[in-house]
This record gives structure tokens, sequence and C-alpha cells, in this order.
């Protein structure tokens, strides 16, 4: 597998091997020997799946107490994946970065604890997994607004649209109010 540091470098981007013929394909996207090698986390607690439909925007999350690390990947469609470091001693405070997660590049992203982190689906529907280094906790999370002008992430929403976004993550906090690591 292929690791790069992306222009925030605790941010990874993972490119697996992948052997394919008429038939389909294979390849290997957990192997803890390797990514132990490559100096990516080897302990997860709990994996998630989610499906969305187009126009999805989900997050931007993160827990305060339980901070996660995710280990995230698309099998079903496309989506832009975006962390946004929140760790108030790094050089990167502040910054966001994206990436275009699919089941055709099959890219898998590691992003670090002290991130927000959220996704925009782009293609008609999309299945994401993500595991995680710590358990779900519900009331130690934190959504930060995906639309924040601090942020100006730049979601490749088309013109016109408006995303399709919970409830929870609409009343999200403004990044100059939200929580920050450590704490």
């Amino acid at each position: 597998m292929k690791v790069e540091a992306t222009r925030i470098p605790d941010v990874k981007l993972i490119t697996p091997k992948v052997f394919g013929d008429e038939r389909g394909f294979f390849m290997e996207t957990w192997n803890q020997a390797a990514y132990r090698e490559h100096g990516l986390p080897t302990e997860f607690v709990q994996d998630n799946h989610s499906k969305s439909a187009h126009g999805t925007l989900r997050g931007l999350h993160c827990q305060l107490q339980q901070p996660q690390g995710k280990l995230v990947r698309v099998t079903q469609g496309a989506v832009f994946d975006v962390a946004v470091d929140l760790r108030r001693d790094s050089p990167t405070f502040g910054q966001w970065v994206g990436m275009e997660l699919s089941a055709e590049n099959h890219r898998i992203a590691w992003i670090p604890e002290g991130f927000a982190h959220g996704f925009y689906v782009t293609s008609e529907t999309a299945e994401f997994l993500y595991k995680c280094t710590d358990f779900y906790a519900p009331g130690d999370e934190q959504s930060i607004r995906w639309d924040d002008p601090t942020l100006n992430i730049e979601w490749p929403i088309p013109a016109g649209e408006s995303p399709l976004v919970s409830g929870k993550d609409e009343q999200g906090v403004r990044f100059v109010d939200a929580q920050t690591y450590p704490l």
C-alpha cells in the first residue's frame, strides 16, 4: 500500500494495492502489521457503515473527551471527505484538507484524534465505512457548521443547490465558538 501525507501531514491518504481482472478485483483494506510499519494506528474498537443519498453532507463531527481517530473509505459511490484540525498547539490549527474517496479510486483516509470530520456525497448514493479508535459517545459529540465562514471549506456543492444536512448539523457551532483540543 502507498501512504501519503496530505497538506495537513497527520492526515494520511492510503492507496491499497488493487488486483483486478475480468472477474472483478481484490484488495487488502486492513493489515495490522502493514499499518504499524507505516506508523498508522492498529487498535480500533468500533466499525461503522452509513449509506447516504446524493447531496447529503454529514459533519463536521468530533468527540471532545473521547476523541476518535477514524480510518475511512467508500465502498459504493463517491464522497468529498474533509478533516479540520482542532488541535490548538498544531501548526495547522483551523486548517482543513479535502479529498475524494470513492469505490473507484479505493482510497482510504486516516483522520487522527483531534480533528473534526465530515463528508459530502457527490454520487447518486454512497456507502461509507469507518473504523474508530474509541467508542461513539453521543453526549460527547460536537458538531461544527459545515458552512463556517472562518473555515471556508470548498465543498463541491453545485451552484444553487443546498446540501441535505441533519437538524443536529444545521445547529452546529461556529468554529470560533467550538471547543478545541487539548480540553
